[in-house]
């Protein structure tokens, strides 16, 4: 159902920016968010990604830059990495 797609896909942008926001599973988060936007910017959206759907694949690329940089030094993950040590 419709409706259904839509909650999934606002609880996946909010729980993923919230794992972002504290740095806890910094690469699982962005993986959910670049997987969210492309819906949103290729299936929902006309697929226009320089003229009218630009906000979500922006976001797609800004999830890139997360998942290749990772969470950084002042993250969840990066303290619980310490911990282990």
């Amino acid at each position: 159902s419709p409706a259904f797609v839509v909650y999934i896909g606002k609880s996946a942008e909010l729980v993923a920016g919230i794992l972002l926001t504290i740095g806890l599973f910094t690469r699982l988060a962005s993986l959910v968010l670049i997987a969210t936007m492309l819906y949103i910017a290729f299936y929902v959206g006309s697929g226009k990604i320089w003229y009218e759907d630009q906000h979500p694949f922006l976001f797609v690329l800004l999830g890139l830059v997360f998942f290749f940089s990772g969470s950084g030094k002042w993250s969840v993950d990066e303290w619980l990495q310490r911990k282990e040590k």
